[in-house]
């Protein structure tokens, strides 16, 4: 067994590979950019060595320098993860010319596989179904037209190169296929460095089911039961599950019979996905896309149903020990669902978003599990992937495994970073996903139903109620001056806060006190509220119902939303009496486009002070009352985080 392994990857896949190293006493060395010195998987790490700068190409891309860092750590093997070098042959033999161990299948496998049109012959040759197509190779390219008809229509454009939906096109009729054909070869091209399409047969309603194989070097291969993954976008997977509820134990062991003899084909070993389409309407009949000669994404849901550990076996395999489980010990026990939780924002057409972590919580308990590299001050950035974690939830059965996930989602917030978890609730509170009835087309029919930049009202009740609390003066004796009612001789008007979540701000006012107050938004209708806080949550009863939040730090978190206070409390008072200064934020981090006032200016409130613009969108930031610009802190061009107050608005009495 191996005593050093070097993980060449990043993010959660580099953190859980770390996890299985050290269980098995292995000592690991990580390897980080610039922008990863401060990461999770450098800390956790026993050694962690500098491979270059920020950009991928330059850094986890660059097989010299990983090379050479696993060689001068005296690492004898290597695991690749999943992206980057994780299938890239030149890689795989520069860690064999180096007398290092790939932990992967040998580089004649990834050769194999990695080119779809000679995996379909190779695999076919085997026995293994496969989805009726041709390549452009077969035909001269001006006849593409006659081979498309040939196929048949619809018909799916598939890069021959690459993966990861990238360049795929589906064709609906021969009115399509010029501009499809033109725009698919753009982006393989650019992709991949190859152009060079398949034509496949599109079989409708699709289901994406895959099966998870082990082989070793003994000539023993094995599979682990299906995943179902037909909750995609853009041919981007979202939700996984095992097992399929589509397949029965005939089907499921003819497809584990036909990934068995994939693998065989081309003398695989470790551990590697082999990927068929199914029709929703003929479950019995199935057809070989690829195999993917790496760690699967989705690889959490497998282990939680069968109780092995992945990553272990890889590792077992790659230092020659031979499979010492057979197909008849393997066992699907319950069922797991995973959620990827990414930087992104649906509502915004699934735009990264990114920022600073100002705080974690991520859910844990009886069958959940997370894979995730947040850590509190995580700069996440635009250089590479967006994925944040992952949440896995298993359950005796299925609905039990989605209520498990359902409940982790609910408590998973990254406060500073926008994500999709709102949507992912959303997704698996779908009837039809409920129901099992899936196909890789549900989320963009459904996709109108399923985003939403609404926040609820009585978030924003909660919000202000925590803020309230916290402002509430203790013990046995109080001056009325330090309650933050509004009391003032002559009657009292209540404290007002206002309150972001996203892009979305209210005004809230609050008279009374946290545990029997009436609450109104926005100049609404006033309605009778209370809250306390215990154990690190909120408890608030609002509308006859009684809601729990998670407090971290300034912040609430719950259904995916995290909302802080981004101006302090300014008491509303009778009488014309001055109010308190207001600070002015920035919603996000960016940079300020233009400055619209200037110092000493007098403003009304809602008038534009100034422009930030991040990721290419702006934001207006508006006076949040009536007053002067007493400070002007920024000027145009200047970066600027989270909340950094950019001016302040001081009111003034009547006649000044």
């Amino acid at each position: 067994m191996f005593d050093t392994v070097l993980v060449a990857n990043r993010g959660e896949i580099a953190v859980r590979i770390i996890r299985t190293l050290r269980s098995m006493g292995i000592r690991s060395v990580a390897v980080y950019s610039d922008a990863d010195a401060d990461a999770r998987h450098v800390h956790e790490a026993d050694v962690a060595v500098h491979i270059g700068p920020t950009e991928a190409a330059r850094s986890y891309l660059n097989a010299a320098s990983i090379v050479r860092a696993a060689v001068e750590t005296g690492a004898q093997a290597v695991h690749p993860g999943y992206g980057f070098l994780a299938e890239n042959t030149g890689f795989a033999h520069a860690c064999a010319e180096a007398g290092l161990v790939f932990i992967g299948p040998p580089a004649s496998a990834i050769e194999a596989m990695g080119d779809k049109i000679q995996a379909k012959r190779t695999v076919s040759a085997a026995g293994v179904p496969v989805v009726p197509g041709t390549s452009d190779v077969d035909f001269p390219r001006e006849k593409i037209a006659d081979a498309a008809a040939e196929v048949g229509y619809p018909l799916l454009l598939k890069p021959s190169a690459g993966g990861g939906g990238k360049g795929m096109r589906l064709v609906t009729a021969p009115a399509e296929l010029a501009a499809a054909v033109e725009s698919a070869r753009r982006e393989a091209a650019s992709s991949f460095g190859d152009d060079t399409l398949l034509l496949e047969r599109f079989v409708t309603t699709p289901r994406h089911i895959e099966i998870q194989v082990l082989a070793d070097a003994h000539g023993n291969v094995i599979h682990l039961g299906e995943r179902e993954c037909s909750l995609q976008r853009r041919h981007q997977k979202i939700v996984e599950e095992a097992p399929s509820v589509l397949l029965d134990e005939a089907t499921r062991q003819r497809m584990g019979a036909a990934a068995v003899e994939a693998a065989r084909s081309v003398g695989y070993t470790g551990a590697g996905t082999v990927e068929f389409i199914v029709s929703a309407t003929s479950a019995d009949e199935f057809f070989f896309m690829e195999m993917n000669t790496r760690l699967q994404v989705e690889h959490p849901v497998t282990e939680l149903v069968t109780g092995l550990d992945l990553v272990e076996w890889q590792v077992r395999v790659a230092a020659g020990e031979p499979l010492t489980i057979t197909q008849d010990d393997v066992t699907l026990t319950g069922h797991a669902v995973e959620a990827r939780v990414y930087a992104e924002d649906p509502a915004r057409g699934f735009i990264p978003t990114g920022g600073t972590v100002l705080a974690v919580h991520e859910p844990s308990g009886e069958g959940v599990r997370v894979d995730s590299w947040m850590t509190e001050g995580t700069v996440v950035g635009s250089s590479y992937d967006p994925m944040l974690a992952k949440v896995i939830a298993w359950g005796p059965d299925r609905a039990a495994a989605l209520h498990r996930l359902d409940l982790a989602l609910a408590g998973t917030a990254l406060p500073g970073v926008g994500t999709n978890v709102t949507f992912l609730r959303a997704l698996l509170a779908d009837d039809e996903v409920r129901a099992g009835r899936m196909d890789t087309e549900l989320v963009e029919r459904r996709l109108a139903d399923l985003v939403s930049a609404d926040v609820p009202e009585e978030f924003f009740v909660a919000a202000a109620l925590d803020r309230l609390i916290g402002l509430w003066p203790t013990g046995s004796t109080v001056d009325p001056w330090d309650v933050p009612t509004g009391w003032r001789l002559g009657g009292q008007s209540g404290v007002t806060f206002r309150l972001r979540c996203g892009d979305t701000e209210a005004l809230v006012r609050i008279e009374g006190t946290p545990e029997a107050a009436t609450v109104s938004i926005d100049g609404g209708e006033p309605v009778a509220v209370s809250a306390r806080r215990r154990d690190g949550l909120l408890e608030l009863r609002h509308a006859g119902q009684l809601h729990r939040y998670h407090r971290i730090g300034d912040w609430l978190a719950r259904d995916g939303h995290c909302l802080q206070v981004v101006e302090r409390p300014q008491v509303q008072l009778a009488h014309g009496d001055a109010a308190e200064a207001g600070p002015v934020t920035s919603p996000m981090p960016g940079t300020v486009l233009v400055v619209k006032a200037a110092a000493g200016e007098r403003v009304s409130a809602g008038a534009p002070l100034l422009v930030v613009e991040a990721m290419k969108m702006e934001h207006t930031i508006t006076a949040p009352i009536d007053g002067v610009v007493s400070e002007l802190r920024v000027q145009a061009g200047q970066q600027v985080a989270l909340d950094e107050t950019l001016a302040v608005v001081t009111p003034q009495e009547d006649g000044q």
